[in-house]
């Protein structure tokens, strides 16, 4: 498997893996690859990762701009995060996760949020504490993972592609 940055040859790759990935999710909102292509239109895609297997791409991890009580604090969301259906569970998400996590703290980056399960993002060494909070959402779901010492607090939000 190779993990690379997104060419634009990828795009409809991307978004097909991404509307596969998350269709029988019941928590989907079956926008996630329409985000994508938001973010990506809005130039707010700060990374953007494929994963290949035999010339295919199999997954993809997005990574943008987050706000802290609407103030740009440099930090970045991480997700979605998509796999193809038959390949999950076997690696893929949490190499491209591990790898878009190392390029975002070289890059500079603060840290990273996310909202997702605990149980799977907690090996990533994300934490929620109930400082950083994301609309009506329960706490344990706004995760951060920080790259210094700083640690997040106040009221998330995403990019307008994610809103």
């Amino acid at each position: 498997m190779e993990i690379r940055p997104e060419t634009p040859a990828d795009v409809d790759a991307i978004h097909d893996v991404t509307d596969t990935a998350f269709a029988p999710m019941p928590f989907s909102a079956g926008d996630e690859a329409a985000c994508i292509r938001k973010l990506r239109a809005d130039g707010d895609l700060t990374l953007s990762l494929v994963a290949v297997i035999d010339g295919d791409v199999v997954g993809h991890v997005a990574f943008s701009p987050v706000f802290f009580d609407a103030r740009s604090v440099g930090w970045l969301g991480l997700g979605p995060v998509a796999v193809r259906p038959h390949l999950q569970r076997r690696g893929v998400g949490s190499a491209l996760i591990r790898q878009g996590l190392a390029q975002v703290k070289a890059s500079g980056a603060k840290g990273c949020v996310l909202i997702g399960d605990p149980g799977y993002y907690h090996r990533f060494g994300f934490v929620a504490d109930g400082r950083l909070t994301y609309r009506d959402l329960a706490a344990r779901y706004v995760q951060w993972l920080t790259f210094g010492a700083e640690r997040p607090s106040g009221v998330l939000t995403y990019s307008p592609g994610l809103e």
